[in-house]
């Protein structure tokens, strides 16, 4: 979700690794340890959990978690809790890192000291204050100053124990001074509006006559005013502490009057001191990213460019298809397909698909070259590639060319290429509802059954026999690869695709061996899809958590026996440096093994045959616990709250009383008109949505504003396509006889908004191309030295035939009159973005007013603006 600013819209999201913890301090008891968990906060609100650690004071958790963040933030935090199972779950420390300080961290594993929680700390919010120094002439003649000070509203108060009832308390501090006067108190909202005016009466000496006065002379320099908010609670430990700002009157400058936004700070010396290193500490891998998206039409060169990459050109061929298969010289032109497109005419005609340029001098490709990392160019090329519908001829091509220069067919596809990198997430954008349909039944088995299968004697328990074990092993093994290997039809067809051109490809290549039709598919499908999504399944959504040391033990196991049997290596045994691996596996060397995956690698490598539309198995999309208002079906039922297990297929979204329970409601999903927020305002409630249907809404509240954004994305996208759907709705709730959104009092009443776009159903479109292009544009300025390295490459080895000077070495480049063409090409293209992005900087800058509600003042801030106005005002009044 973006935030649009001054025609740029911006997209933040953030990947962390939570590695571990530790030095923990022990519990103060006879046990010492603690079960230990992490969470993630943006500010105050918690977006996502770890798994408990038990009796450990050193946890390890290898958790890792990726959002798009779908609002403004000042922390992101991580809480270390200790879990108690009769009383509330203790905080044992926390580590807090400013949104400015992330970029500080990018992509680096850091130890961060843990440090002590204090309520008087877990502040956030801004408010919105006026002041106004203004002379009063008494009945008396004499001339007084008084202070008005207005509190209108707070935005982003933290909830508190599940609720937020806040109240200012306003103080004038001075010398000799501590006036205070406090607000109405706000019931049911963090967003309080108080529209209250207190006044304070500025004294002056008695010497005073004249019309104006100083600053200095007055000493009003010294008088501040400080703002608290609390929250009225009714327990007996009295009022918690939200957050308050002190504001010198100095700043008030010759005019007398202050009209700013001010973020809220944590109370002055309210923690208490514990020294850091008794808390212990904390190994985060954070990368955040920001992208500042133009409008589309800033992107056509850089976007035609890369496009230009997958571009073919399409050859009618009339001859003898055997002849041709015959002919060396046209299977090496073979290979330069749109399989997307490939299709046989007739018996003695076949259609080839031939690439306009060498692949290794296309913008795409040279992203790759430059990169630190193929990881970095493969993500968004992949991404901007599936959105425009080209990726199987861009991948098509840079797998041929990768292959013409592969010399030992066993090493094919093996190493981290760009080829390997940009399939390896095609599928995991294109395959993740085939990984759910096929393989998370098993593997939330295996999780829950914790059967024992560990056939190392040397880790064996004394209570655990080696044969019962095996067994174990050998049905959960026998069964992950029944499923896989008959779950062909349900491969998506852009994988089929992409398959197809890597088996001609490899065929065409190595003629003489004839496994490696086979081997070059299977490299991909067992050795990084399916082995991978087994070992790790919480890094492709099939469980929510890292599983516990003895079920991943289990799952390390049958993940080495899947990848040794999708292989299809002929000396099986010489896989496995463990011998107790090599005679497990004796199991399986049966011939129908092979045979068995042999027809799942052709299955899935015939281009265009399945459609994965037409598959009837409900696939499970989301599920979880959320809190929903009763739909009133029972006319004199109570319309009350209550916290249910949601869970969403392809077929219908449903809730139940918990999980694992028949569904309370089942609403098909082509009765679902609309997915859309609510407002705050409705119930006085955060983080809600509606589900619209024909006869009424369903109101949810989601945990926290991540996950909200979550389910309203994943059922726009899956009921996208319904006929019915609406385009305007009711932003709030109907209630008390009316709409409050727009006061209508019929409950039939159209919509008074526009529905919002949503995600179309498409996997092709499901992305933002302009933002992926936004990408590729920072990755070509982060490496703009190598590709004038490049550039320079290209000239030494268009002049000169010798040996390859070794600084040029590490750039692939076939054709370098073309290479430089196009190298050229893009730093003009990414010259003509960086001008716009600068030019947009200094604009924002000249433009940003500290104070206002888009930039509060507060930490850096603060400084700033003071220096603003000593530049322009006196400070006289």
């Amino acid at each position: 979700m973006a935030v649009e600013e001054e025609g740029l819209r911006v997209f933040q999201s953030v990947k962390i690794k939570i590695g571990e913890a530790k030095n923990i301090p022990p519990y103060p008891g006879p046990n010492r340890m603690r079960d230990c968990y992490c969470t993630v906060n943006l500010d105050q609100e918690e977006v996502f959990r770890t798994k408990i650690v038990e009796k450990s004071l050193c946890p390890f958790y290898g958790e890792d978690f990726y959002c798009e963040i779908p609002r403004s933030f000042r922390h992101l935090s991580f809480y270390i809790f200790d879990r108690d199972v009769f009383r509330r779950d203790s905080s044992i420390g926390k580590v807090a890192v400013k949104k400015e300080d992330l970029q500080k961290y990018l992509g680096k594993d850091t130890w961060f000291q843990i440090q002590p929680v204090s309520a008087d700390s877990e502040v956030q919010g801004k408010v919105h204050l006026e002041l106004r120094l203004s002379e009063v002439i008494t009945d008396s003649g004499v001339i007084i100053h008084k202070l008005a000070t207005r509190v209108l509203e707070c935005q982003g108060l933290p909830i508190v124990n599940g609720q937020c009832d806040p109240y200012a308390a306003v103080s004038l501090l001075g010398p000799s001074r501590s006036d205070a006067k406090k607000t109405k108190v706000k019931r049911k909202t963090n967003n309080p509006q108080f529209e209250e005016v207190f006044y304070f009466e500025v004294t002056r000496p008695l010497s005073y006559t004249r019309r104006q006065f100083d600053v200095e002379e007055e000493d009003v320099d010294k008088l501040a005013l400080r703002v608290d908010l609390w929250n009225a609670s009714n327990l007996k430990f009295g009022d918690e502490f939200l957050g308050g700002v002190r504001v010198p009157l100095r700043v008030l400058g010759q005019f007398g009057v202050h009209d700013a936004w001010y973020f809220l700070q944590p109370r002055e010396n309210g923690g208490k001191s514990v020294k850091v290193e008794e808390l212990g500490s904390l190994r985060l891998n954070i990368v955040y990213t920001e992208d500042h998206v133009f409008p589309s039409e800033h992107y056509t060169p850089l976007r035609d460019l890369l496009l230009y990459s997958a571009n073919v050109e399409v050859l009618y061929v009339h001859m003898n298809v055997s002849m041709l298969c015959s002919d060396s010289s046209y299977l090496c032109v073979l290979q330069h397909l749109d399989l997307l497109h490939r299709h046989c005419l007739n018996a003695t005609s076949i259609l080839l698909v031939l690439s306009v340029q060498p692949v290794s001098a296309s913008t795409a490709n040279i992203l790759g070259e430059v990169c630190r990392e193929k990881q970095e160019a493969a993500i968004p090329l992949v991404r901007l590639f599936l959105h425009y519908g080209k990726i199987v001829p861009f991948i098509s091509a840079i797998a041929h060319a990768e292959v013409n220069r592969t010399q030992d067919p066993n090493t094919i596809f093996r190493g981290n290429s760009l080829t390997s990198k940009c399939i390896d997430e095609t599928m995991k954008l294109a395959g993740m509802h085939y990984l759910q349909v096929t393989l998370k039944p098993i593997i939330d088995e295996i999780c829950t059954e914790h059967k024992s299968c560990e056939i190392d004697p040397v880790k064996l328990k004394e209570s655990e026999n080696l044969d019962t074990n095996r067994e174990n092993l050998r049905q959960y093994v026998d069964r992950i690869f029944n499923v896989i290997t008959t779950s062909g039809v349900r491969c998506p067809t852009v994988m089929c695709d992409i398959f197809f051109s890597l088996r001609e490809s490899a065929a065409t290549r190595f003629q003489v061996d004839q496994d490696v039709r086979y081997t070059a598919v299977s490299s991909f499908i067992f050795l990084r899809f399916f082995a991978p999504a087994i070992l790790s399944p919480n890094l492709f959504h099939l469980r929510p958590h890292h599983p516990d040391p003895a079920t991943s033990r289990t799952l390390t196991l049958i993940s080495k026996t899947i990848q040794t049997l999708g292989s299809l290596a002929k000396s099986k045994s010489a896989n496995f440096k463990e011998s107790y691996m090599a005679a497990f596996y004796d199991y399986f060397n049966e011939q129908k093994y092979a045979d068995a995956v042999k027809n799942f690698l052709d299955l899935i490598s015939t281009s265009g045959k399945w459609d994965q539309k037409s598959i009837e198995t409900p696939i499970m999309l989301k599920e979880g616990f959320m809190i929903k208002r009763a739909q009133g079906r029972n006319r004199f039922g109570m319309k009350n709250f209550k916290k249910r297990w949601f869970r969403l297929t392809n077929h219908e979204f449903t809730y139940h009383k918990t999980k694992g329970e028949g569904a309370l409601c089942s609403i098909p999903i082509e009765n679902i008109l609309a997915v859309e927020r609510l407002e705050e305002e409705s119930f006085k409630m955060k983080n809600m949505f509606q589900v619209i249907q024909p006869e009424r809404a369903l109101y949810i509240q989601a945990n926290n504003c991540v996950e909200a954004r979550d389910w309203i994305d994943i059922l726009t996208k899956v009921s996208q396509c319904n006929r019915k759907r609406l385009s305007t709705y009711h932003p709030s709730a109907y209630l008390n006889g009316h709409w409050l959104c727009c006061k209508f009092s019929a409950d039939t009443a159209p919509g008074c908004t526009p529905c919002t776009g949503g995600l179309p159903a498409n996997i092709q479109l499901d992305v933002d191309g302009d933002r992926e292009t936004q990408r590729i544009y920072s990755l070509y300025i982060t490496y703009m030295t190598k590709l004038i390295k490049m550039q320079e490459a290209c000239g030494s080895k268009s002049v000169y035939d010798g040996p390859e000077q070794e600084e040029y070495s590490t750039f692939v480049i076939d054709d370098p009159q073309e290479t430089y063409k196009t190298l050229k090409q893009i730093v003009s293209a990414v010259d003509t973005l960086e001008q716009q992005h600068t030019k947009y900087k200094r604009d924002k800058f000249r433009n940003t007013k500290i104070g206002s509600q888009e930039n509060p003042i507060g930490d850096k801030s603060f400084q700033c603006y003071i220096r603003q106005q000593s530049e322009s005002s006196t400070y006289s009044i």
